[in-house]
């Protein structure tokens, strides 16, 4: 029996979605002097603005330097930073104290404020803390001290949220770079980093960035997204789930390619989720972000170079070494130079079932960066063994690709069926067909089988798992996967 045959419908938003409000009781009828139908019924009210965000008093940063500079010492050896109560007992007298040498006068409700300011600095991430802690926000991106945008369902909107100044946002960049053994400034000006939960952090500060530091976070969910959560936000249809699926645990090698923000790293995480657990696997990422879920993984991160410029570990290095550890599955986070090439010999030398990401505009230019990558590893390779070895290492592209409407969804799935001339052959199994735009400018449409035969159904079948002909859009009735 397929296993993504009966999902029941969501809506359209997906897990994040809030519950709809219970039904009002209906109202009493009109008047008999009133027309039984208002002609123009009253619109609702517009949902009431942002409130801005609470802004300090001049005097205010020596108040919180005093606050931050007294806990530095104390959390040294005294208390443990986790403990959010004690931090605040140990900071209220400080506090108190520091106001009054800055002869500040506050209210009760400013004199609150503020010291969630503090607070939030010590124990987070400062002014930003508050959107890390909402679910309904993938994204934040802080362009300076006066410009914070978010994400939220594909959408781009300015806060109101604001740091003090530079300074503040390289203390927050630094909070999150130095548990991590890794550093920020001007002889080293970008950093990739995470954060504890796993959300993907970049900064780059001055003098690259010209409008300040800027940090850019995406946001992973606390709870790993499935296979059905995709399916019920409309990412892909049941069928398509039961194909990757059985193509997964076959042990094919897959490609998930698609454009910055696409959701590749989310779509990875799910693929991931289909190795069997008896399976050893090894991930390999710049910045360790994968959420996989089986006992035995092996996670692997590169490393930059130290202050002199030396000891850094690539992703090309880590894949090598990884050769040497057993490994049933490969999964690297993404490929984006060299390592390419040490990819497809892994893929090419028994490394069945490994799984990557590549930046790329559709399934066929998936195949032109791979080669491009391949020739960055250094390597005088002739084009045609390249493609020669890409034709015969990969197995499945899945394009996955965020729409006008923000939506993020898999629009297409290329199978890599071999070389004619000097040329890879592909066959779409899949294809996304738009149908439309509704009122709302929602895209309307379909991830669509083609009623193509894909070869990589014979590994499918080898492994024990049948797909019926009705998940690639065939008549139930015909024996096209017992055709030699």
């Amino acid at each position: 029996m397929p296993l993504f045959r009966n999902h029941s419908p969501s809506p359209a938003n997906g897990r994040n979605s809030k519950p709809q409000a219970a039904p009002q009781p209906s109202s009493p009828p009109p008047a008999s002097n009133a027309p039984a139908h208002a002609p123009n019924p009253p619109k609702p009210a517009d949902p009431a603005p942002e409130k801005a965000p609470y802004a300090p008093p001049p005097g205010f940063r020596k108040v919180r330097e005093d606050v931050q500079q007294f806990l530095a010492n104390e959390i040294k050896s005294l208390i443990d930073v986790s403990d959010s109560a004690e931090v605040r007992r140990l900071a209220e007298p400080v506090f108190t104290k520091a106001l009054e040498d800055a002869q500040l006068v506050v209210s009760r409700v400013e004199r609150e404020q503020m010291m969630a300011m503090i607070m939030a600095d010590i124990l987070g991430y400062g002014p930003i803390q508050p959107l890390l802690d909402r679910d309904d926000i993938s994204e934040v991106m802080v362009n300076g001290p006066n410009q914070v945008y978010i994400e939220q369902r594909g959408k781009l909107t300015l806060s109101n949220v604001k740091f003090v100044d530079n300074d503040h946002i390289l203390r927050v960049i630094e909070r999150i770079v130095t548990p991590l053994g890794r550093r920020i400034d001007e002889s080293s000006p970008m950093v990739d980093a995470r954060l504890p939960d796993g959300s993907r952090v970049n900064a780059i500060i001055p003098p690259l960035s010209l409008v300040g530091p800027v940090i850019t976070i995406r946001k992973f969910n606390k709870d790993p997204l499935k296979i059905d959560d995709l399916i019920r936000f409309g990412s892909m249809t049941p069928e398509f789930a039961e194909f990757v699926r059985a193509a997964v645990v076959a042990g094919a090698n897959v490609i998930i390619s698609g454009g910055t923000g696409s959701g590749k790293t989310t779509l990875l995480n799910v693929l991931s989720s289909f190795i069997p657990e008896n399976e050893r696997i090894l991930t390999i990422e710049d910045a360790a972000e994968l959420q996989l879920q089986q006992p035995h993984c092996v996670r692997l991160e590169a490393r930059p170079a130290n202050n002199e410029g030396k000891g850094r570990i690539a992703i090309r290095d880590l894949v090598v070494n990884a050769l040497r550890m057993r490994p049933d599955r490969i999964v690297v986070g993404e490929c984006r130079g060299g390592e390419a090439l040490d990819m497809l010999q892994a893929m090419n030398t028994g490394h069945d079932g490994s799984l990557t990401t590549i930046h790329s505009n559709s399934a066929r230019d998936t195949l032109n960066r791979i080669e491009t990558m391949v020739l960055m590893a250094g390597m005088e390779l002739p084009l045609r063994a390249i493609r020669q070895q890409i034709a015969s290492a990969i197995d499945l592209i899945v394009h996955q690709s965020r729409l006008r409407d923000g939506s993020r969804k898999v629009v297409q799935a290329s199978e890599v069926v071999g070389m004619e001339g000097d040329t890879i052959v592909m066959q779409d199994v899949f294809r996304f067909e738009q149908t439309g735009i509704d009122e709302n400018g929602k895209i309307l449409g379909e991830l669509l089988p083609t009623g193509l035969r894909p070869r990589i159904n014979d590994r499918i079948e080898d492994a024990g798992i049948h797909l019926p002909p009705s998940v690639f859009g065939l008549n139930e009735g015909t024996a096209w996967y017992k055709m030699e």
